[in-house]
């Protein structure tokens, strides 16, 4: 078999989308399976529309999934000199030649066509054959280069996602490869990049589909092997729209922001077209070895924000917590967190992290550690009644007796509403008012413990 070599080849003209990351572990997995060669290929053709910003911010997005490249990232505007080489070779050998029509008459060819109802095209006013009299050259017109395409016949290829799938030849025109400037175009690039980087898995968004029969004949022509081809359905959003930034569609990095970690987005990307069976959650290491391309989808996916969440929220509670605090503490620092006399951040989110989706909403959690409480009057008056004041001038007095753990201190609880036959909510809701400012925490002993002896004492008396 040959060596695998598959390629991911974004335009730097925006930023790494779902889809594009997508398109980017799909590429890379399959590498990985066996063992081949994963090419990251920058396609920057586009000159008015490629920016060095989006160039970072795509590798800035594959660094930060971890989607490693082997080789580039090669940059398309470097490769100026094997594109003209290879368009002089084309033009010699008759697969190319040079056009004159203005780009007016071109669009007023296709317009009489459309007319006529038949498909726009153009239609062949230059291209040489036995016995035709070509016009005469415009005076100071730089011609573009277009590429001879056959006249007949299909263009068909087995499409690894999609299946068999045949053009027409006479649905294709003689495609521009060269600008009046010498400039080649996307479809020429790509093809000869292709064959120079011996890529032979090509797979990609179904948006490309009508560029792969153009590809192949250019491939044909230059005598260059076929890749294979696979064309991904594209993402919908939940109501089935086309991604838009209202359904996620937004820079794959404004997701770390958000507060994701990158072995989720992962393994929910890789269930957005694919699948093994019933298995939701599995590494890298285990999609890797899995992931082939008979079981993806022909079907369009759907991005569903509520799955990230929940894949998020399963790697944040198998993280370790040491590594969730420092992602959670830049977070807690724009919140105005206080860590003066507070607990250690790892020991915080091993007590809060089952419950989060995200290292945002980690942190939100966090903040009744590393802020002074500012308990509401009304709850005040409502829970640390007259009645219940002496069971908390108990719990206090005796607190600094006991072992300084969350067993002991439920122990001393359970004493304490026995002592004064109240139950824990009458008692656990005071606490939680006078230490956090809060009603809603994880259990009180927990909480407790996490403080410490001296806060815990402190933020107590002051309600006695």
């Amino acid at each position: 078999m040959t060596a695998v070599r598959t390629r991911f080849a974004p335009s730097p003209t925006g930023f790494l989308h779902l889809g594009g990351a997508r398109t980017a572990l799909f590429s890379w997995a399959y590498a990985r399976h066996f063992g081949g060669t994963f090419v990251l290929r920058i396609e920057d053709t586009d000159l008015e529309r490629s920016t060095p910003e989006a160039v970072q911010a795509i590798i800035d997005g594959m660094q930060w999934l971890g989607l490693q490249h082997d080789e580039g990232p090669f940059f398309q505007m470097q490769r100026m000199d094997r594109y003209r080489e290879v368009l002089a070779r084309m033009l010699a050998d008759g697969t190319a030649y040079h056009c004159y029509s203005s780009s007016e008459e071109v669009e007023a060819m296709r317009e009489r066509l459309r007319a006529a109802g038949e498909k726009p095209r153009y239609d062949g006013t230059w291209r040489p054959a036995p016995g035709k009299t070509l016009p005469p050259v415009p005076a100071e017109r730089k011609p573009v280069v277009r590429f001879r395409n056959p006249l007949d016949g299909d263009v068909s290829w087995d499409d690894v996602v999609k299946g068999r799938i045949t053009i027409s030849n006479r649905e294709l025109d003689d495609l521009v490869i060269a600008r009046p400037d010498g400039t080649p175009t996307y479809n020429f690039c790509v093809a000869v990049d292709d064959w120079d980087m011996q890529i032979t898995h090509v797979i990609r968004g179904d948006d490309h589909v009508n560029n792969t029969p153009r590809q192949i004949n250019i491939l044909a022509a230059l005598g260059a092997p076929l890749p294979f081809y696979g064309h991904l359905p594209m993402i919908l959003g939940a109501d089935g729209e086309k991604l838009s930034k209202r359904h996620g569609a937004v820079s794959v990095m404004e997701y770390p922001a958000e507060g994701f970690l990158p072995e989720a987005m992962l393994n929910y990307l890789a269930r957005l077209g694919w699948s093994h069976g019933d298995d939701e959650i599995f590494s890298m290491e285990q999609f890797c070895a899995w992931f082939d391309l008979d079981h993806l989808s022909k079907s369009a996916a759907q991005f569903n924000p509520e799955k990230l969440a929940w894949v998020n929220n399963h790697y944040i509670k198998q993280s370790d917590d040491v590594r969730l605090a420092e992602l959670t503490s830049p977070v807690l620092v724009t919140m105005g967190a206080d860590f003066h006399d507070a607990p250690q951040l790892d020991a915080v989110i091993g007590l809060l992290k089952e419950r989060a989706d995200t290292i945002q909403a980690l942190a939100e959690s966090a903040m009744l550690f590393y802020r002074q409480p500012v308990p509401d009057a009304a709850l005040l008056a409502q829970h640390l009644t007259p009645a219940i004041k002496p069971a908390l001038a108990q719990f206090l007095t005796q607190l600094g007796s006991i072992a300084w753990d969350k067993t002991a201190i439920a122990g001393l609880i359970k004493e304490v509403l026995a002592a004064h036959q109240l139950k824990m909510p009458q008692l656990a809701m005071p606490l939680r008012l006078v230490l956090t400012g809060q009603l809603q925490t994880p259990s009180i002993d927990s909480v407790i413990v996490l403080f410490g002896q001296a806060v815990t004492t402190a933020r107590i008396q002051q309600y006695l």
